[in-house]
């Protein structure tokens, strides 16, 4: 169930939910996605360079870290919390960071980059469906086709690593289906602070607050890992852009186009690191990987339209 929300917040999110459905998709918009598809993109390589020499317990720590520590150098982040606030940031640092943040280095450990990204692009189904249950609306039937066409996209990018027997199996999946629907309900939870707070102040209070429910756990993590300078550049570029300015791209992007046109940029994540594939492992890019980048593009097109 939903937190409660602030009576304050009412007007404001009416006004969004206009923004959600109705406004068009701008130039602005669309950098903001391309910015997050690039990072995003690349970050299923970087945890596997990552979790090499460190322990999957110590990755959500050092994002978390390395993220708080870049936002913190934008004057406008620190800006204060109300107290009234908190209840509902505290349940953000756990289901929008430290939860998903862990869950997926533990997948990474048993299934490809590839089924990783493939199963990250279902992101915006999950968004769609959890969304409708949250402020209880069904989609339209556009927006249902767009984002069952992006997936349709998205999968078949990844059958060429499924038929060379990439390793996909019921637990590593489950993690990350776990993860998915944990980013789906924070999509939601943080739609009311997203019309008080600018999206770097919010992300810099979720992270500092994922950073210290990860700190235990990354203790421990720490001691089972062995030191190692491309591992740790990983975590940070990991860190810094894809938690830290990525996340503030991906607040903004929600606040002014809505939580399912939000997930646009996920579309195109399995494209990029299909190409930083081909670039640092040389894996092959066949016809079928080709189609299925079309296919996105066109899906992620619908899905940016303004419903009637």
């Amino acid at each position: 169930m939903p937190l409660a929300i602030d009576a304050r917040l009412v007007p404001v999110m009416k006004s969004t939910n206009t923004a959600e459905t109705q406004a068009s998709f701008t130039s602005l918009d669309w950098l903001l996605s391309i910015g997050m598809a690039l990072t995003w993109g690349s970050s299923f390589l970087l945890i596997k360079i990552a979790i090499r020499h460190f322990d999957s317990s110590l990755i959500p720590l050092g994002r978390t870290a390395f993220g708080a520590a870049a936002l913190l150098l934008i004057p406008s982040a620190r800006q204060r919390i109300a107290k009234e606030h908190w209840p509902r940031l505290l349940v953000l640092g756990f289901v929008w960071m430290a939860f998903p943040f862990l869950l997926y280095p533990l997948a990474e450990e048993s299934v490809s980059s590839a089924i990783t990204g493939m199963m990250n692009g279902g992101l915006p189904v999950v968004v769609t469906v959890i969304t409708a249950f949250w402020v209880r609306n069904v989609p339209s039937p556009r927006r249902i086709l767009a984002v069952l066409v992006g997936f349709s996209g998205i999968a078949l990018i990844a059958v060429p690593s499924i038929r060379e027997g990439s390793t996909a199996d019921a637990k590593g999946i489950s993690l990350l289906l776990l993860a998915l629907l944990s980013y789906a309900v924070a999509i939601n939870l943080a739609r009311p602070l997203q019309t008080v707070y600018s999206p770097a102040t919010l992300m810099l209070n979720v992270e500092i607050v994922a950073c210290v429910y990860s700190l235990p756990y990354g203790l421990w993590g720490f001691s089972q890992s062995t030191f190692a300078w491309p591992a740790l550049g990983a975590l940070a570029m990991l860190g810094v852009l894809g938690t830290g300015f990525a996340f503030v791209l991906f607040a903004l992007l929600s606040k002014r186009a809505g939580a399912v046109r939000s997930m646009i940029p996920t579309y195109f994540t399995p494209i990029v690191g299909t190409i930083l594939g081909k670039v640092f492992n040389n894996e092959p890019i066949i016809w079928l990987s080709v189609a299925g980048m079309l296919i996105v593009i066109v899906g992620a097109w619908l899905t940016s339209l303004p419903e009637p």
